[in-house]
This record gives C-alpha cells, sequence and structure tokens, in this order.
C-alpha cells in the first residue's frame, strides 16, 4: 500500500544527515504546531527563522515571495526630509495642469493621457524633490526612464518651474509650428528636456539596465566618474509583459548593479484592463526579480491601512490580501462599502469581526485611495531603502489607483487609459479634491484653465530650490559638445593599397580598419566593440587578448585557451562588450554608447557588428529609438545579403535589411563592394559625426564574408563614394559601332557585375560600364532632397542623375537585396532602367546555386543586359534566347 505522506525525492536527500534525530525532533515541533495553531503559524514560523537566519549570515536560499503587504512597516520608515505640505500643494498644481492639457488639446483632436500620471504623481514628485540628481552638481546626474504615458504630468512641473510656457501647453501634441511638445519622451522633437524615448513600450527598461551598466563601464575604464549617477526606470506592471523589460534582469543582478533603481507603478491596469485579472502581478513580478537576484521593495498600503493591520491578530487579513486576484481588488474599488464588506470581510468569521470595527469611512478610505504609492513617506521611504541597499539593484513595486483624484468617473475603470477629457464639473470636482484656488469665473470661456501659483510664489521657490540643492532642473539633456580629432591617416592606407593577391571579405577588412583606429592615441580609447557573442565570426578574436572583453568581475578563472595566441581574456577595464546571444542587449548596449556625448560629455564611438538578417529584422524598434535618442555611431550588418552566407538557409539570408533600413531618416546606409570603400566611408562617418559640425546620425554598414582580391583605390573616386555611386571600370569597345550599356552594382554583387562585363564583351560584342554603388540609401536621399528644393523653386539636379549624366545605353542594376532597394532611384535615372535582386526566401545551396536560383549570377546579368538591349532594338531578340541556351538558364 502507498504511503499517503510520501514525499518525492529532493536535493536535500542527497546530503548527508549527521544527526537524524535532530532532524526528526524539528520535523515532530512543525508538525505541533500545524496541529495546535494551524498551518498559517506554522508557515509564519518558519519565515521567521529564514529570515533569523539570513540575518545571522547563514546561507539559505531565499524565499520568492513574501506576504501582501508593504516591506518597509510605518515604525521602520525616515524622518521625511521636507515639507509635505508644500509639496503636496506643488503636486496638486502639477495634476490639474497635466488634466487641462491634455483636455484642451482634445479640442483639436489630438488626445493625450490622463490616467498614468494621476496615479504615479508622487512616484514623481517625490524622486524630483528629493533624490533625482541634476546635471549642474558633480557628475553627470541621475538619468531618468519616465513612462511614456506620464508626460503630461513632465511638462506640467516644467511649466510650474518656468521651463515651459502656457502657449506651449496648448500646443502639446502640435509640433508642425515649431513651438509644440512631443506626445511622449522624444529627445530629438525636444532635445533641451527628453534624454531617453521610453514609449515604446519594454525598450524603456532594457535600455535603462545597459545605461545603468555602461555608467561601470564608462567609471572602471576610467573615462568618467560615474559614481555619483543613478539610473531610475519608471515603468508600468502592464508593460513588464514586454519579453524586453525583463530580458535583462539577470544581468544587472550577476553585474551588481545597485547604481540602477526601477519604479513599477503597479496600477493593477493595462490598456484595456486589469493586468492579471485573475491573478496578483505584483506577487508575480516580485517572484521574478527576487529570482533574478534584485532587492525587492513592495509600498503597497497608504498609512490608512495601519490600523486594520494591528487589528488583525489572527493573519486573516494578510491572508485575503494574499488570495484577492487584481480584477477583485480594481472592483473594490468602484462598488459601495456594503459591498467590500460581504465580498472582501465576509470571506470568513475572523475578517467579519474585524470589519466591525471599522467605520464605512474607514473602510472607503483604505479601499478606495489609500496606497503606498499615493503617500510620499511611503515613497520616501523606497527611495531611500532602494539608495542604501548595495550589491544589487533594486525594484520599488508600488501600488497605486489608475486614473487617482480624477473622479469616480476615471478612477480604476477599464477604459480610462482611452478617455482624454474631463468635464468642467469634473475639473470643479478636481479642484474642491486638491484644494487649488482657481474661482469659477475661469471657466467662463468654456475651457479649463491653466493654474498657476506665480513666479515668486512659496510653491514655486520651495520646487526650484529643491532642484538646486539636487543640480539643477530634471529631466534635462545637456550637449557638451567637443570635436574628437581625425585619428592618422594611415590607418586608413592599408586599405586604400587592396590585399594584393591576397583574398580578404569585406567584414575582415572592417575590423581591420577598426582594430588599427583603436590603437590611435587620440581617440582609440573612445572605441566601443559590441558583438553579441559572435566575434569569432566576424574574424574579432584578434581583439580579444589586445582590447579585452569588459567585464566588471575582471576574470576570475584561467581560460581554456590561455595558452594560444588569442586566448579569451575579460578584464574590469576591458574594451570589448561581449554581449551573449542577445542582439537587443547588444543593441542597449549602442543606445547607451552612442549618446554619452550627451549623457555624460564623453564622446564614445561604438561600432555593432552583428550577423546582418538579426539587426534591422530582429531589432529594428531598437534602431528607431537610436534614432530618437540621436545616438552615432557604426552599425555594422556583417554576413550579409541573401547568397553569400551558403548553407545557412532562410533564416539567416538577409536580403531586405537595406529596405528597412532606408525608412530611418538618422541611418546613413552603405553597401560597400571593396576595402577601399569602407576606408572612405568610415573616415567620412568619422568626420561628420564626431567632428567640429557634427550631425546626429549614424551610420549602417553591409560587409559581407566572401573572399575577394581587394583592388587598390583608384584616383579621384572618394566623392563618389561618399555620395554612393561612381564609374569603377569603365568598358572597352570591341567595335566603334558596338552596343553599350551600364551596369551598377553594390557590395558583393560588383563582382557578378565585373563577370558579366567580361562575358558581354568576349560573347557577344557588348561593352558595358561597371559602377559601385556604395549607397542606394544615399542617393535616394539627395534626390529626395533635390525634389524638395524644386518645390522651394530651387534649381537642383539630383547626384545619381548628374553621375549617370550621358552615359550610353540603358541602365542593369544588380545586388544581393530585394530590387525594391536598387529601385529606390530609377525614376532619378534619364536611362531605361532594370535590375536584378534577391526577392523572395532564402535557402540552403552553394552561392553559385544561390545566385542562379535568384537570377543574379554573372551569367544571368549579362543575359538581362543583352534582353534589355533586344527590347530597344540594339540587337536582335534572337540572341537573347541564344544566349540562355549558351549559359544553361
Amino acid at each position: 500500500m502507498t504511503d499517503p505522506v510520501a514525499k518525492l525525492p529532493s536535493e536535500l536527500d542527497q546530503l548527508p544527515d549527521r544527526d537524524p534525530e535532530e532532524t526528526a525532533e524539528w520535523a515532530a515541533s512543525l508538525d505541533a504546531v500545524t496541529k495546535a495553531a494551524g498551518p498559517h503559524r506554522a508557515a509564519y514560523l518558519m519565515r521567521r527563522s529564514l529570515q533569523h537566519a539570513e540575518g545571522a549570515g547563514i546561507a539559505l536560499p531565499k524565499l520568492l515571495e513574501s506576504d501582501y503587504v508593504n516591506t518597509i512597516p510605518t515604525s521602520a520608515e525616515p524622518a521625511f526630509d521636507g515639507d509635505l505640505e508644500m509639496e503636496s500643494k506643488i503636486t496638486a498644481w502639477n495634476r490639474w495642469n497635466a488634466a487641462a492639457m491634455v483636455t484642451r488639446g482634445a479640442r483639436y483632436g489630438v488626445g493625450g493621457h490622463i490616467a498614468t500620471f494621476a496615479s504615479a504623481a508622487w512616484l514623481y514628485e517625490t524622486g524630483f524633490n528629493h533624490f533625482f540628481r541634476g546635471k549642474e552638481g558633480d557628475g553627470s546626474g541621475d538619468q531618468l526612464y519616465i513612462q511614456g504615458h506620464a508626460s503630461p504630468g513632465i511638462y506640467a512641473r516644467a511649466f510650474l518651474d518656468g521651463r515651459l510656457s502656457e502657449q506651449q501647453l496648448d500646443n502639446f501634441r502640435q509640433e508642425s509650428g515649431g513651438d509644440g511638445l512631443p506626445s511622449y519622451p522624444h529627445p530629438r522633437r525636444l532635445p533641451w528636456l527628453w534624454e531617453f524615448p521610453t514609449v515604446s513600450m519594454g525598450l524603456g527598461p532594457l535600455s535603462a539596465i545597459y545605461q545603468a551598466r555602461f555608467n561601470r563601464y564608462l567609471a572602471n575604464r576610467k573615462i568618467k566618474d560615474t559614481s555619483n549617477s543613478h539610473v531610475w526606470a519608471f515603468l508600468g506592471d502592464g508593460e513588464m509583459d514586454e519579453p524586453e523589460s525583463t530580458a535583462a534582469l539577470a544581468l544587472a543582478a550577476r553585474e551588481q548593479l545597485d547604481n540602477l533603481t526601477f519604479v513599477i507603478n503597479c496600477n493593477l491596469q493595462r490598456l484595456d484592463g486589469p493586468v492579471r485579472a485573475n491573478f496578483r502581478v505584483v506577487q508575480e513580478l516580485e517572484g521574478a526579480f527576487r529570482g533574478a537576484g534584485w532587492n525587492v521593495v513592495k509600498t503597497l498600503w497608504g498609512s490608512a491601512w495601519d490600523e486594520l493591520f494591528q487589528l488583525d491578530t489572527t493573519g486573516a487579513l494578510v491572508r485575503r490580501l494574499r488570495e484577492v486576484p487584481d480584477a477583485q481588488f480594481q472592483t473594490y474599488a468602484t462598488r459601495d462599502v456594503a459591498y467590500i464588506r460581504e465580498h472582501f470581510f465576509g470571506a470568513e468569521p475572523a475578517l467579519a469581526e474585524l470589519a466591525k470595527l471599522l467605520s464605512d469611512a474607514k473602510i472607503a478610505e483604505c479601499f478606495y485611495s489609500s496606497r503606498g504609492g499615493h503617500e510620499a513617506r511611503k515613497v520616501y521611504a523606497a527611495y531611500r531603502a532602494a539608495l542604501a541597499h548595495k550589491g544589487a539593484p533594486t525594484v520599488i513595486l508600488a501600488q497605486t489607483v489608475k486614473g487617482y483624484t480624477l473622479g469616480k468617473g476615471f478612477e480604476s475603470k477599464n477604459a480610462n487609459h482611452q478617455m482624454k477629457k474631463l468635464s468642467i464639473d469634473e475639473f470643479k470636482g478636481m479642484r474642491e479634491l486638491l484644494g487649488l484656488p482657481i474661482p469659477d469665473s475661469a471657466f467662463e470661456d468654456g475651457l479649463v484653465p491653466y493654474g498657476h501659483p506665480g513666479a515668486d510664489s512659496p510653491e514655486v521657490r520651495y520646487l526650484q530650490e529643491r532642484r538646486a540643492a539636487l543640480g539643477g532642473p530634471a529631466p534635462a539633456r545637456r550637449v557638451h559638445a567637443v570635436a574628437l580629432p581625425q585619428p592618422e591617416e594611415r590607418a586608413f592606407q592599408a586599405l586604400y593599397k587592396g590585399s594584393g593577391k591576397q583574398e580578404m571579405a569585406t567584414t575582415m577588412a572592417f575590423v581591420r580598419l577598426v582594430k588599427d583606429l583603436m590603437r590611435d592615441k587620440e581617440t582609440g580609447k573612445r572605441w566601443v566593440p559590441i558583438v553579441p557573442d559572435e566575434a569569432r565570426t566576424f574574424g574579432m578574436e584578434s581583439l580579444f587578448p589586445s582590447a579585452g572583453i569588459y567585464s566588471p568581475m575582471g576574470q576570475t578563472y584561467e581560460p581554456v585557451d590561455r595558452d594560444q595566441l588569442m586566448y579569451y581574456k575579460e578584464a574590469k577595464d576591458g574594451q570589448i562588450l561581449n554581449e551573449g546571444i542577445t542582439e537587443a542587449g547588444a543593441m542597449a548596449d549602442f543606445i547607451a554608447a552612442s549618446t554619452s556625448y550627451a549623457t555624460h560629455g564623453e564622446t564614445m564611438i561604438p561600432f555593432y557588428i552583428f550577423y546582418s538578417m538579426f539587426g534591422w529584422q530582429r531589432t529594428g524598434d531598437q534602431m528607431w529609438q537610436l534614432a530618437d535618442q540621436l545616438g552615432k555611431g557604426f552599425i555594422v550588418g556583417a554576413t550579409a545579403g541573401r547568397t553569400t552566407l551558403t548553407g545557412e538557409g532562410l533564416q539567416h539570408a538577409d536580403g531586405h535589411s537595406h529596405l528597412i533600413a532606408s525608412t530611418n531618416p538618422a541611418s546613413l546606409n552603405y553597401d560597400p563592394a571593396f576595402a577601399y570603400e569602407i576606408a572612405v566611408i568610415v573616415k567620412d562617418g568619422l568626420r561628420r559625426m564626431y567632428g567640429p559640425d557634427a550631425e546626429n546620425v549614424f551610420y549602417y554598414l553591409t560587409v559581407y564574408n566572401e573572399p575577394k582580391q581587394q583592388p587598390a583605390m583608384p584616383e579621384g573616386v572618394e566623392e563618389g563614394i561618399v555620395k554612393g555611386l561612381y564609374r569603377f571600370k569603365e568598358g572597352t569597345p570591341a567595335a566603334a559601332d558596338a552596343p553599350r550599356l551600364q551596369l551598377i552594382g553594390s557590395g558583393t554583387a560588383i563582382h557578378w557585375a565585373l563577370e558579366a562585363q567580361e562575358l558581354l564583351a568576349a560573347d557577344w560584342g557588348v561593352t558595358a560600364d561597371v559602377w559601385s554603388a556604395t549607397s542606394w540609401g544615399e542617393l535616394r536621399r539627395d534626390a529626395l532632397e533635390s525634389d524638395e528644393a524644386l518645390l522651394r523653386g530651387e534649381e537642383r539636379v539630383p547626384y545619381v542623375t548628374q553621375a549617370l549624366s550621358g552615359a550610353p545605353g540603358p541602365v542593369l542594376a544588380v545586388s544581393d537585396w530585394m530590387r525594391a532597394v536598387p529601385d529606390s532611384i530609377s525614376q532619378w535615372v534619364e536611362q531605361d532602367w532594370s535590375s536584378l535582386g534577391t526577392d523572395g526566401f532564402g535557402l540552403s545551396d552553394t552561392r553559385e546555386g544561390a545566385r542562379r536560383h535568384f537570377g543574379v549570377d554573372a551569367r544571368s546579368v549579362a543575359v538581362a543586359a543583352l534582353a534589355q538591349l533586344a527590347r530597344r532594338g540594339e540587337i536582335p531578340a534572337s540572341k537573347v534566347k541564344e544566349a540562355r541556351e549558351k549559359y544553361g538558364m
């Protein structure tokens, strides 16, 4: 017969028990407590024992979940360092103006979000008044990742302290006139205020972790002391469902980033409804963060709950709070007290008895409004605890009510995220609740007025004094532009000369160039190589022993390849960020490094090299974040193209990244064919991004893993390389009247065009000139700018039109990309145009087989060229059929 209490084996069964009798006594004691006082008492004693053991320094695994109560009890809260009454007045004005701004904007249909800031106001105000360091003090100040939907509250505060005008508030979400405010944190749109774009949810928490990590990177490499910089990330509980939100939690704990605090506004609501309707998101988040190694501070209940917890002598209240799902708790906030008495306190006799001791007013206060996130003292205590904790990052789980102070029509309603305005009567009710001196006459024009106590009022003076003590206004973005000197020319010379008879892929050419540039005395230390765990794929292992791989722990082991020349070397001051298999993490690294010129006043030159397919396709949203944050640097799609990566197949065959990249206005996209082109492009990029007239752009280069002999740079081609097109090899006419055409190739396709040039001349007497298109994107950008100039009455001819002007015959373009990439410039080419590309899905095959499949190999190019000439009547159509048969098409 099976023992009904038999246990499954555990890891403890593998450990020797030196005193089984003592172990049995402990178990018997626990059984006795359970029998006499119940399982809840037994669980309490066990947890107390674990707490005591932890305090005594006994190493034990931590519990992943605590009770649904505040981590910091009221009795342990530190003294509040400020004037709470004054801060309440300031917060009230900011609440009012945030709601007024969005409501006034609704006249024009521009909308906005009210409920998020209403729930989180004290989370921000407490930080601004007591914690967030500005940029006018020592160091770089703190980095604030503001929750995107809370932006109206930040604008309201900037209005109160005189940084924004009433006119600007009235232009919220109306930017085209030049004096408006962007809907969310957008550094490119409001670069003096916003530092970090955050409303693409999930990217804020990921970026905050890597920003905190990059702060340590700068310090460990002795580039800047960032010890006084703290990263604060304000997030929504629903936002934590995004995979990027939790993707790097273990990294933050592993590297002991105690310079980082997440503040998660747990109002229990997503955009359309409850976050965890049938569960408890706070408890779930606590388990996830504790499991990852974070310090967790729960700030759930306001001071009105203190009396309830004191009356809870049986633990029934705590048990009930632990079992009520989020959606039900949200319902309590919208129902009458009788409902709460019946459905919450009526769950068990002990709670019903407790409820008899409570007035209706006390129950209403607790369930309608008293949340930890709505009380400055509670938030202050949590922030102090976060800064005091060392050795791990901290997450603060602050419970709030979404739409708090906006009235019963807003608070805790499922639809409140989409509600864009309050009525005049609702504003008057809000005025009474907040105690603001706004007369009824201010509403006579039918609009809600903005409120301001006056530039010299006690509220504004207090606000400004607080900010001055903390280092100036926040949030704020400051750029201390310091041009970097251009590297010595010799770093580029090696690529200018070509490789002679030696074959070299353009991926390797780029890596060699950067390796030489990292040796530059002036700027070498400012290069930040970033790679997602495929450095050896790209030939970067030679950088390991020389530059070192960054690790705040250094190297605590002896590497297995220590006796080899290019061994795996980690170092506390290592220069390479080798991120593991995380393209999103590598991009977050790149964003932090590429914007260090503004965040820290230290210009860095990041280059991020990745498997081409897993850049724009996988992390395209972060590329937009990079553009929005005005980042600079080199993004390199290695093993590019749809046919150069043999054998890998569909998921690795990239024929479309240039098309995606062309949608980003800040991205300058190049597809170089030769090593010398890479040198010219990188040199020009260093000038444009880091020179005296620095531009807020970044470079995207595609490089290939196909070894080829690299020619020396012809004379006079630098301008064409930078602008996107130049004639590489002019054809030699077989006869004076020989048919002629222009072949344009980019990247590795230049070699197919060159081979086709020979086939056309040898087999068909056709002359072809071969052009290198280093950038389809820059050719298109220039052409679009020329079109815009024409609308202004300026005569301007696109560069591509000029370059090809007078070139005889039709034009045939070919690349390892889908045809839409070269076709993007066709309307500005005066000659007849056609193109070849790699449209469709990739496949596994040899390079030759894949190119024949897509019809872009040299023979296919030759046949397409003949067909183009035949359509123009320059050769007989029979020649095309003959060529197909000859080349086995």
